[in-house]
């Protein structure tokens, strides 16, 4: 992989985290467009790294809430913001169990198979729509909410399946306000991401013997200033569409996929 690449791919990244189209899947198919030849070991960490750099564009734009989210966990008084905080814990369990247990299965899907990615991005389509169709409510996260929603989480480390079209359309089936389910759908991703760049550390995966480090720099780069960009006037965009633009969009593009693997 090149730079100008990886600074192509950090851009797709940054612009698709937070909207519910799928940004893994999109790493995927872009991937397989620039002929990246990466093993799925090393493709999966690449995406890992662009993910984090997204995850501190949330950081920043959500630093208030994520202040909150501390302060909970440090005082565990009986207040909104400790129920919060744990109702956050609580929906990364699933997550947390796939990746700790299935990871190497997992890598296997990060290998520029773009007919498995269109199927999920029509999956996703048919998340959203239905979605869509749910009764607007004022209703919150509750605790078991919260790990019905880490369930779709963690079915969301596929790629092709949105992690916040997931999580976002499980919650508003679930009754809770579309508002309230984006801001947790942002939020409850962003510990997950730093322990897997934890992990991956500790484990060196992510020492300095990375042979496409300066590839993956600048593609951290773009997906953090695009992420910054995008995480600005996106977050609203989702809030207050209809799910089902996003729906007809990741249906056609899925429908794509499977064509280009099919015929191409």
């Amino acid at each position: 992989m090149d730079l100008l690449d990886a600074i192509i791919l950090g851009i797709i990244q940054g612009l698709t985290e937070f909207l519910p189209v799928s940004s893994s899947g999109h790493l995927e198919l872009g991937k397989a467009l620039l002929g990246d030849g990466s093993l799925p070991e090393e493709s999966l960490l690449f995406t890992v790294v662009l993910h984090f750099a997204t995850a501190l564009s949330t950081l920043v734009v959500f630093r208030k809430d994520v202040w909150d989210i501390i302060k909970g966990l440090l005082q565990f008084k009986n207040n909104e913001e400790t129920a919060f905080s744990l109702k956050i814990i609580v929906s990364m369990v699933p997550a947390v169990l796939v990746g700790l247990f299935f990871e190497e299965q997992l890598e296997a899907f990060f290998g520029g198979n773009i007919l498995f990615v269109g199927g999920m991005l029509i999956v996703t389509a048919a998340l959203l729509y239905f979605a869509d169709k749910a009764k607007d409510t004022l209703k919150s996260v509750s605790y078991g909410n919260a790990f019905i929603i880490g369930i779709s989480q963690a079915i969301a480390m596929l790629p092709g399946i949105s992690r916040s079209g997931a999580t976002i359309s499980t919650s508003v089936l679930l009754g809770v306000d579309k508002s309230r389910a984006a801001r947790f759908s942002f939020l409850m991703v962003v510990p997950l991401i730093f322990g897997k760049i934890a992990k991956d550390i500790m484990s060196g995966e992510l020492s300095g013997e990375v042979s496409n480090a300066g590839a993956m720099g600048v593609g951290f780069i773009a997906a953090f200033l695009s992420g910054l960009v995008a995480c600005t006037w996106m977050i609203q965009l989702v809030r207050k569409s209809k799910l089902s633009y996003f729906s007809i969009y990741c249906l056609v593009v899925g429908l794509l996929a499977i064509g280009i693997s099919l015929f191409a």
